[in-house]
């Protein structure tokens, strides 16, 4: 009732036949063929209720995985494994265009880690079909932030979203409604995102939800400027650092789990960790560090 959805019917949840045949809609679909799951578009605008029985009879044929596209605790209680992560996209987009800095970026995984469940899946992204159709390509939304804002999006708490076209490096707005085909081609974008979810697969530190391990925050003397963390399962330990400024940053790193020999996950090169040692990124830089 609130916009104009003219594509779209609004339901009546409230019936309870509507229930049943949306319901065996979806079962159809698991039953007859085979689909793994669904991704749910504005599930907020449907009751919970809904969505928590729609799960149970779902696993009852075989376990589904469940995308929302909201943003919401409640969700993962029973219904969903996985929501939209729009306020970490928010969030960068605001720091890439100078109106708020890594302090927000804290907000956020703060937020992130005390308020949503352990088990829980945040989808984290720099482009989706709304973004790219309606507020602009990846390149406009985050300008010289993009690449690290990639790297953030796989290396720190959250599952990644590729959008179409992005693994090409697409410099388009892509029609919403209407066919609009992609210019499929090698860029070098592609092969950043190779690396990185293949870093991702072979380093249990950087896996999903509680299969993960957390982000501990490693102290730096430019916190408004440059976000540094650890995240250490079992033996496993993965350090990064990313300045998100224009311009370069020499910081000292304060007392955190960061001690110690490291690999770079991209050069290959031995780095040594200290407390109180001095550490500079350049514009816009990011490093990742493995443990040997």
């Amino acid at each position: 009732p609130w916009w104009d959805w003219d594509d779209i019917i609004d339901l009546d949840y409230g019936n309870e036949d509507l229930r049943r045949y949306m319901t065996e809609a979806m079962a159809y679909w698991v039953r007859e063929a085979d689909v793994d799951g669904f991704r749910c578009d504005v599930a907020g605008f449907v009751p919970l209720d809904f969505w928590d029985n729609v799960r149970r009879e779902l696993d009852a044929i075989k376990p589904v995985f469940m995308l929302a596209e909201w943003e919401s605790r409640d969700l993962h209680v029973r219904a969903f494994d996985m929501t939209y992560a729009w306020s970490w996209n928010d969030t960068l987009h605001k720091i890439a265009h100078g109106k708020a800095d890594v302090e927000a970026l804290k907000v956020y995984y703060a937020w992130n880690d005390r308020f949503y469940q352990r088990d829980a899946y945040r989808m984290l992204f720099v482009s989706n079909h709304d973004k790219n159709a309606w507020e602009g390509t990846e390149y406009e939304q985050f300008g010289d932030a993009l690449e690290p804002a990639i790297v953030l999006s796989v290396v720190s708490e959250g599952m990644p979203l590729v959008y179409n076209g992005q693994e090409a490096g697409s410099d388009r707005r892509l029609v919403f409604f209407d066919k609009d085909e992609i210019e499929w081609r090698d860029h070098e974008q592609g092969e950043l995102y190779r690396r990185l979810f293949a870093l991702k697969k072979e380093h249990p530190a950087l896996w999903n939800g509680a299969a993960g391990g957390r982000m501990v925050r490693v102290p730096n003397s430019a916190e408004a400027a440059v976000l540094s963390f650890v995240r250490a399962m079992g033996d496993d330990r993965v350090f990064g650092a990313f300045n998100f400024t224009g311009e370069e940053q020499t910081v000292t790193l304060g007392d955190g789990p960061q001690p110690g020999s490291w690999r770079d996950a991209f050069t290959g090169e031995t780095v040594e960790l200290t407390v109180e040692q001095t550490y500079t990124l350049p514009a816009w830089g990011y490093q990742v560090l493995v443990g040997p």
